[in-house]
This record gives C-alpha cells, structure tokens and sequence, in this order.
C-alpha cells in the first residue's frame, strides 16, 4: 500500500504518523502540534546534514583503513604502525585528562540496584508488558518449569509433579539459608514465621529464632501474627516469601511457604532497533504507540490461550507495612528503558525538504521523547523525571557529541530541562571502544550505561579489518585477545570516569533461553567481571539470574577491580586473522553451515513476516536468541571467508540451499511460514539471505539493516 502524506511545512509527513502525534502523542501535554512540528523541521533540517557527513567519514575512514590493509599485504603486520596510521587519519583520538561523569537525577535501579536487565521488543506490546511486570517473579515457577532443576527418574507426568515441587522446595530453602541464615536454624526446619515489635521471627514449634542479620527485614503483609508476606532484601534486592495454604507448593510444606517471589528485571531496554522489524509508518507506529503506552501506564494487550482469552496490563506497585509499621510501597514495574535507532537508517515515514527520507534517529529521538513527557508529569517510571534513552552502533566521539547535540534540541523543542534525556552508551563499534574514554567525556552529563555488545562489536571488528585476512572461526572469537581487551577496557574505563554507584556498566545477552542450567553456571562471569547489570532473554531468566546478584555484591566487587592493571589497546587493536590457517574442507562447510542456519532461520521470519528477533534452532536444534547482531556476525563472517578464499560463492550459495530446506523443514508447524526451498529464485527471504552475504563486505560497517529494510519493504509491497 502506497504511504500517503500531508505537508506540514517544508515536511511530507505520512499522514498516518501525523495523526498519531496529534491524537495520541501530544494529548495531554503541554505541547502544542505547531510547536512540535516547528521545532522538528529546524532541528531536522539543520541536523540531517550533520548526520551524512559523519556516515561519509565512517565511509571514508574504512576505505583508507582497507587501502592500508591492502598496500601492506604480505607484510608481517606491525601494530606500532597501525597505531599510528589510525592515529593520522582521525580513527583514534587522543586522550584527555581524567574526568568523573556529572549525570544528575538518576533513578536507584540505575545508580544503586545491580540486577538483570531485560531487553525486549517494543513492537510486541505482550512481551512489552510480560517484560514490565518482571520486577517480581516466581523463583518456584522459574526453578520448577526450567532444566536448573533436574527431571527425576521418579517423576510421575500429571499437572503437577510433588517431587520435582518438592526439590524446588529444598532449592529455596538453600537460597534462604546462604542469604538470609536465621541464627541457629534451618530454613528447612521452621514451622512457621510472624512478626513481632517490628522484627522478623521464625518458629519451630514453640521455639522462636531471629535472621543474624535483622536488618534485612523490610516489612510484611498481612496480620503480624500470621502474615500472608515477609519481605527481604540483600544486596540491595528484595525478595517476598508468602504463604498461602491453597498453593500446591504450601501443602507439601510444613511452614505453609508457598512460593519465594524475586525481585527480578530491575530494568528492561524497550527496543526499536535490533530486536523489530519496523520499516515504515505503519511499523513506527506500533513501536511507538506501544512505548506510549508503557509511559502513560495504560497498555493492554488481549491474547487467547488455550481457547480462553486473557488481558495483561502493568502490575501495581506492591504494598507492605514496614517494620515500623508504616506504609512502604515498592516499585512493581521495571525501570522503563528506550533504545533508539542508531545513526545510519532512515525512514519513509517523514520526507525532507530535499526529498530524501528523514534519518531515523532523529525521528526516534523526538518522539520518543515526547511519549515519555506524559510519565514526566507523573513520575510513575522514573521517580527522578528522568528518560532513558539506551543509543547504539555510534562510531567514536564525534558521534557521542552529536547525540548530545540532538537531545539538547529535542528537550528545547519539548520544554524539558537540559539533560533531562540521559544516554545509554552501547559500546560495540570498534572506533568507540578504542576511544571509550572520550566517548563517555562527550556525554559526561548525560550518560547512565556503557554497554558491550560481543555480537554487533564482532561484526565491526571483521568488517573494519575485512582486508586483513581471513578471520579466525566464529567460536573461537570469545577467546581471542581483543575481545577479552574489549570486555575489560569497557569495565576499566566505567570505573575509572566514576560509573560505579553512578550508572550501569553492563554485560551482553544470555543467548540460549532453554539452557538455564549453563546460565546459572556461566553468567555469574559478568558480575565477577564488574557488570552490575546483564542481559538476559526472558522474565524467567531474569528471576534466576537474579539469584547470581544476592551471591556477588557488585559494588565491592568494582572497588577490587579498579586496582587492577588497565586493558591496554594494543591487545583491543589486535585483529583476529587466522595465520595460514589448514581448516579441512569438513571443517569450512561446517563452519558455513553453522552461521547459514541460523542466518536463514531469522530472515526468513524478518522478512515474511516481520519477526525481529526470534529463537531459532542452529544446526544442532538448540534454539538460540537471533537478532540483527547474531546477523551481523554471521553474514560479515561468511563474507570475509569467500573474498579470502577460504570458501567460494557456489559453495556457499549450495551450502545456503541445503540449510534453506533444514530450516523449512524446522517451521513446518508454522502455518503463516513461507518455504525458501520450493522456489529459490523467487524466495525474497532466501535472495536477502544471499545478498547480505554476497554483498557483505560493500554494506555500511557490515550492517544488515539496509538490505533487510529494502527486502521487507518489498514483501510488504507484494503482500498488500
């Protein structure tokens, strides 16, 4: 369907987007349409032109850096020389004196709670709202449906299973013992448990014992003598263990414990970049509306399930009396997060003066921003009036101080105080790991989270230095020397610019949501690397890995890690080529094979039917999360591969074919799926597969956006 549009000033706007902002976005707001639309078109028309000419200096940087790479081909590779090349052409910059960010107004989820974070599609309001209401979960539910707790041999199949609930059980009675002793008892041998002049007691029997640490007694709910909910907090992280004698769990325990509540997810990135497919008007609207929603506190969202039709709404704040008896409420939604676009995409859905499309960070910055000035005058989501704007895939410090430039326009535009938009710095493009430091000095009154990415910085790692040689394989990526420089340059710098009880220095994605069991064996890492926050896939994840942060108290954690040696940046410059790599024929196709899979698994999905992330079997049928980083990589590594001469374009387009079929043959219960495998040819999901391949190593920094943007435009065209 042709995008209609109405003029508004120098502007073609779709008219759909129009009314959105009109009807829904400024309503309510002290904001007028005129005003918005005047300042979007000033601020747009002198910007746009700014944003060109920093992605014409991305371009002209790499083509020098492949000249070089090419000019010295042959050579044995001398750092000392790269250095210095990179230093004359403006890829590295010098460094400033040391300096301490000055963001004010930051909310304690990000200042003082270490815990999991989510991050989820905004396009899917469901997923939105389950993502929101993951401040609390149920350890026994979380405990109960994953692989963390073994399947018994003994196990009898019916609804509920009382002796996989019955190890649950014991699980959380450990987790009590390790954080939350009582002074001469188990937790697995109390009867029952009140409140008494304001402090915590358990009972065995007529026998009464205190916590050795009563100050981890917050409050309850309930009669004091036999309260519903006890509420505790460790590591500045709450958990709620309640009682209710209806609950499976309760008759199989002798204190009437039903289930140990978590305060899980203590902040979720609403996502409109890697993880939707939004390509138009249309899809922008959705994204938008739904973030709406989630700021002014009125999103729904109705599903059916299993033939009953269900609503999921945000979650209250919770209510207890506190130890003093008084009234305490704790916060019951996760701290709201919105990532933008980055700076290279643009969109149809506002047409400049000049006839090209406005660029999409703009747009999202503006409106973005605007939905969130209804929680503004609330302060529902961020107590402190701030807004939470995670920024990605930004190429250096000029780029850093650019963003700080559009959110200094936007929050005149929109009459919010300055710096009231505060910025989450994603660290995974080369160029802005190798100047962290000036990045964060760029934005030093604004940002609240430095990032790593391994999956979107592995890709810009092989496309910066796609002249090189060949890459070294996929796997053996997380062991190479940069990446370990990398993850601890991002610590080293955080803490050195004075993050730590300030802002998030955050840790990438837990990428196999069925694999908890690994996660709770594995992730611990990024708390002992100094992360105090993660990612995780699901609401279930988060209430697990939640557990890894009553274990490693992060802020003690960091003050050990700043007496360390610093990560230095001849091991962060060292790429990852193979030397003279012998890999056996076997060994190539099966490495191909590998990222094919998974590549045509989420594009598929991407471009038939807009899905922007999904979990995809590899070639092993394990399901892993896919978005536009696990893409990157992929196709960047193929890419590199054939113009090295590791593999050939009819090896890898057969490779492609043979995988296309597994992967038809894996959504088979799908019946909105489309097959590659019945016609190639015309499969625009298959031939976007095989251009962001085959046209890899031209694509902007090896991004997939612009292919998958064109292809899904396309399908959309044919399907309407």
């Amino acid at each position: 369907m042709q995008e209609k549009y109405i003029n508004i000033n120098s502007l073609k706007v779709s008219e759909k987007l129009s009314h959105f902002i009109s009807d829904e976005l400024l309503k309510d707001t002290n904001l007028s349409v005129d005003k918005f639309w005047s300042g979007f078109e000033k601020t747009v028309n002198e910007l746009a032109p700014k944003n060109k000419e920093l992605l014409n200096l991305r371009e002209d940087l790499q083509k020098q850096i492949d000249k070089w790479h090419i000019k010295n081909k042959g050579n044995e590779f001398n750092l000392s020389e790269y250095k210095k090349f990179l230093t004359e052409i403006g890829y590295l910059k010098e460094e400033g004196d040391d300096f301490e960010i000055t963001t004010q107004n930051v909310d304690e989820e990000i200042t003082n709670i270490a815990g999991p974070q989510l991050v989820v599609p905004v396009m899917n309001a469901r997923y939105a709202l389950n993502a929101a209401n993951a401040r609390w979960m149920s350890l026994y539910d979380s405990l109960y449906g994953t692989d963390v707790i073994e399947q018994s041999e003994d196990s009898v199949s019916e609804r509920y299973d009382p002796l996989r609930g019955e190890m649950v059980i014991k699980y959380g009675r450990n987790f009590l013992d390790k954080y939350f002793p009582l002074a001469g008892l188990s937790w697995q041998k109390i009867t029952s448990f009140a409140v008494k002049y304001g402090k915590f007691k358990a009972l065995k029997g007529a026998d009464i014992y205190d916590l050795v640490d009563e100050n981890k007694f917050i409050g309850h709910r309930g009669e004091a003598d036999n309260p519903a909910a006890i509420i505790l907090k460790n590591n500045n992280l709450h958990i709620e263990i309640l009682k209710d004698s209806r609950a499976f769990a309760a008759q199989q325990d002798h204190a009437g414990i039903s289930d140990i509540i978590l305060e899980s997810a203590v902040s979720t990135i609403c996502d409109n970049e890697d993880s939707v497919a939004a390509v138009d008007a249309e899809d922008k609207i959705i994204c938008y509306r739904n973030w709406l929603g989630l700021m002014k506190g009125d999103l729904k969202s109705k599903f059916e399930k299993e033939g009953k039709l269900f609503e999921r709404k945000l979650n209250p704040n919770r209510s207890y009396v506190s130890k003093d008896g008084k009234g305490l409420k704790l916060h019951g939604r996760s701290l709201l997060l919105v990532r933008n676009v980055g700076h290279l995409m643009t969109n149809p859905s506002i047409i400049l003066k000049d006839g090209s499309e406005v660029p999409e960070g703009i747009m999202d910055a503006f409106i973005t921003t605007a939905a969130a000035l209804h929680d503004i005058k609330k302060k529902t989501n961020s107590r402190t009036g701030s807004i939470y704007i995670v920024k990605p895939k930004m190429h250096g410090p000029d780029e850093t101080a650019f963003t700080d430039l559009l959110f200094s326009q936007v929050e005149e535009v929109l009459g919010l105080p300055k710096y009231t938009c505060k910025i989450g710095i994603m660290d995974e493009e080369r160029r802005t790991s190798a100047n962290l430091k000036e990045c964060i000095r760029s934005l030093k009154n604004r940002v609240f989270f430095i990032n790593t990415g391994f999956l979107d910085r592995t890709g810009d790692e092989m496309h910066t230095s796609m002249e090189a040689g060949p890459m070294i394989k996929k796997g053996d990526m997380k062991t190479s020397k940069w990446i370990a420089a990398y993850e601890k340059n991002n610590v080293d710098i955080g803490l050195k610019c004075g993050f730590s009880g300030k802002a998030q220095i955050g840790k990438g994605m837990w990428a196999m949501p069925d694999k908890m069991k690994d996660m709770m064996e594995q992730k611990t890492g990024h708390l002992k690397a100094g992360a105090n926050c993660a990612w995780v896939p699901s609401p279930t994840a988060a209430a697990l890995h939640a557990l890894h942060y009553h274990e490693i108290n992060i802020f003690n954690e960091q003050q050990k890690i700043k007496n360390r040696e610093q990560a230095k940046l001849d091991d962060l410059l060292t790429i990852p080529t193979a030397d003279r790599p012998n890999w056996s024929v076997d060994e190539i196709n099966k490495e191909i094979s590998n990222s094919a899979q998974t590549l045509l698994g989420y594009v598929v999905r991407w471009i038939d039917q807009g899905v922007g992330c999904s979990k995809v079997p590899d070639i092993n049928n394990v399901g892993l999360m896919e978005d536009r980083a696990t893409l990157r990589i992929s196709s960047q590594h193929i890419a590199n591969w054939i113009h090295h001469g590791i593999t050939t374009k009819i090896q890898v387009v057969e490779i492609l074919k043979d995988m296309a079929k597994i992967v038809d043959d894996q959504n088979k219960n799908d019946t909105n799926y489309i097959k590659m495998s019945d016609n190639f040819d015309n499969s625009v999901a298959f031939q976007t597969a095989c251009d962001l391949v085959f046209k890899g190593k031209e694509q902007p920094s090896g991004y997939t956006e612009p292919l998958l943007h064109l292809n899904r435009l396309s399908k959309k065209s044919n399907l309407n």
